[in-house]
């Protein structure tokens, strides 16, 4: 079995960065800063990424579960999630997105969306209020740092006060990056878990089957121990360089991680950390080129 812990969904895209808006425009791309971007692949032609879509492509790719995280470029989709959250009870767990505009509303949600690296303030012991309403709530966190160790110092005085919260840091802490090895310090706490969402975009000049990446996570892996680690896609973005399945089917493929390890990493540790319970279990089936 596998889980994604990190993907994204939305029926509508609008969102900033960098007080630009992004706005999708036609055949799977957006305008971000500026400049158009295939944000989608080009076959979701009326650039919406539905759960339905995501929930055929888990299927196709054998992915049973995954995590719906947000971001900043995509506009606030707490009402889409916590829709796809009632229609995939068990299959999905969804993050509300952090604002930094008083308390997070969390009803049907499973955690909270931290964008660490675009907050207006990145010392997040300014941010301290989001952590405690998490944390008092039973909520994890799911958060994408600043390239680098600014926010590493920080981060750990929230871990260290609250050591019951949830953690989960993604984008693999950057880790081509100078600066990615104190960030994944952080995860030898107990209740802190790093995601790998967006690590085939990190290694994407490299492509798959992306030896660096499998050496990047073996190198994190001797930094806080492979229980620490979860698979991520960041579905769909990474879809317009790649097939779902590739996202995750190059570590199948690698002989520098066993087969207890990839299980970890694909599937145990998520399993755990976001509290999944029962999946349904997924039987392929054969496609036109096989």
């Amino acid at each position: 079995m596998i889980i994604d812990a990190h993907v994204h969904l939305w029926k509508k895209q609008a969102g900033l960065v960098d007080g630009m808006p992004v706005y999708p425009l036609e055949n799977g791309r957006s305008m971000l800063k500026g400049e158009v971007r295939q944000m989608l692949p080009p076959y979701m032609t009326d650039n919406r990424n539905t759960v339905g879509r995501l929930i055929a492509n888990m299927d196709f790719a054998l992915v049973n579960g995954a995590v719906v995280t947000q971001e900043y470029m995509d506009g606030n989709q707490d009402a889409y999630l916590r829709y796809a959250r009632r229609v995939c009870p068990q299959r999905l767990r969804v993050c509300a997105l952090y604002e930094e505009k008083g308390e997070v509303d969390t009803r049907g949600m499973d955690g909270i969306k931290v964008v660490a690296e675009r907050l207006k303030d990145r010392d997040l012991t300014h941010h301290e209020a989001v952590f405690a309403q998490a944390d008092r709530e039973g909520k994890f966190i799911s958060t994408d740092l600043y390239p680098g160790d600014e926010q590493a110092g920080s981060l750990r005085e929230m871990i260290e006060q609250y050591p019951n919260l949830r953690v989960a840091i993604g984008h693999f802490a950057m880790i081509t990056v100078d600066g990615w090895r104190e960030v994944v310090r952080l995860a030898r706490h107990p209740n802190v878990r790093i995601e790998s969402g967006g690590i085939t975009w990190l290694f994407n000049s490299e492509y798959y089957p992306y030896p660096s990446a499998v050496k990047a996570i073996c190198a994190a892996r001797d930094i806080c121990g492979m229980d620490k680690l979860m698979w991520g896609s960041d579905y769909p973005r990474t879809m317009t360089a790649i097939t779902y399945r590739m996202s995750w089917d190059f570590l199948e493929r690698t002989n520098l991680l066993t087969a207890a390890e990839k299980q970890q990493f694909l599937f145990d540790n998520a399993r755990s950390f976001y509290r999944f319970s029962e999946l349904p279990d997924i039987q392929p089936v054969r496609h036109m080129a096989e």
